[in-house]
């Protein structure tokens, strides 16, 4: 697995040519393999750039269960990740469900070299989401709603969600909920959206800043017993790259992102036009001041 994302990475230099790779370069960006990772991932590049940081970008890098390995062997320096989930991907008994306290265990919970900078007010949970037609036939308006009706719908997500403690394992222990089947798909990407609306599947995991929920006329589901934590967007950097000029960088941009400015991200760079995601990140830095 270190060998070949570190191969990646190289061959990501050399195929694209990107500014800053090599021995000379300072910080080494990754991204997982969903859109709204990739837009954060270019505002952090933008925001080091514009302070004269040497910067080189990798392709999107999967999921946690790949990234987390290639920033502990240096493959990767920095990638934007969600403080729930990532407590949980270290800590899967961790209790803690609020921001400061997630954050603070989070802290605790990460092995060296991995650090988060400062983490952002903006959130963007998971969230079990159905088309408004099944939320209406079930009267449904939270998990706690639907769990009597899991069996008669078939739930699709991405392959880890299955696997994840606050995933498929999650909802069955704190809903009662076990769903009729389960579809390997991506993580609440345009594979997910097209099952849900050929009926292939009844219920999924989208992400609640997904401009397609209200678009799709899909409803997420309320989680009034806290299966998903909370999901502050925070840097996740290797400690030997965290410098005093990279955290205030980084620190700066967290300070600016919210949850309304990560939805109307999502919505530009979904827009029909599919603008490029640093064209995206590049407008939103300018009107922060940060570009």
């Amino acid at each position: 697995m270190k060998r070949a994302l570190t191969t990646i990475v190289a061959l990501a230099c050399g195929a694209l040519s990107l500014v800053g790779c090599g021995a000379n370069s300072d910080v080494t960006l990754g991204s997982a393999n969903f859109a709204e990772s990739q837009l954060l991932s270019a505002i952090y590049a933008g925001a080091l750039k514009a302070k004269g940081i040497s910067v080189s970008e990798t392709p999107p890098l999967g999921s946690r269960e790949a990234y987390i390995p290639a920033l502990q062997d240096g493959s990767i320096d920095l990638i934007p990740e969600y403080t729930g989930t990532l407590l949980s991907y270290f800590d899967i008994h961790a209790p803690q469900t609020e921001p400061a306290e997630v954050y603070a265990a989070v802290q605790k919970a990460l092995p060296a070299p991995l650090t988060v900078l400062e983490m952002s007010q903006a959130q963007d949970r998971d969230a079990v989401v159905v088309p408004k037609a099944i939320a209406d036939k079930y009267n449904a308006k939270s998990m706690e709603d639907l769990a009597p009706h899991c069996g008669e719908l078939a739930f699709g997500g991405p392959p880890e969600f299955q696997r994840r403690s606050d995933g498929i394992p999650g909802i069955q222990k704190v809903y009662n909920c076990t769903f009729k089947s389960y579809t390997s798909l991506d993580a609440g990407g345009p594979l997910t959206l097209q099952a849900l609306r050929d009926n292939q599947i009844q219920a999924a995991d989208i992400f609640t800043t997904d401009p397609s929920i209200p678009q799709d006329n899909l409803v997420a589901l309320t989680d009034p017993k806290s299966n998903f934590a909370a999901q502050n967007v925070v840097p996740l950097i290797n400690s030997t790259k965290a410098t005093p000029q990279v955290r205030a960088v980084l620190n700066e941009v967290s300070s600016k992102l919210t949850t309304e400015a990560l939805i109307a991200l999502n919505a530009q760079f979904n827009a029909p036009d599919k603008p490029d995601q640093s064209t995206v990140a590049a407008e939103w830095l300018k009107q922060n001041g940060l570009g």
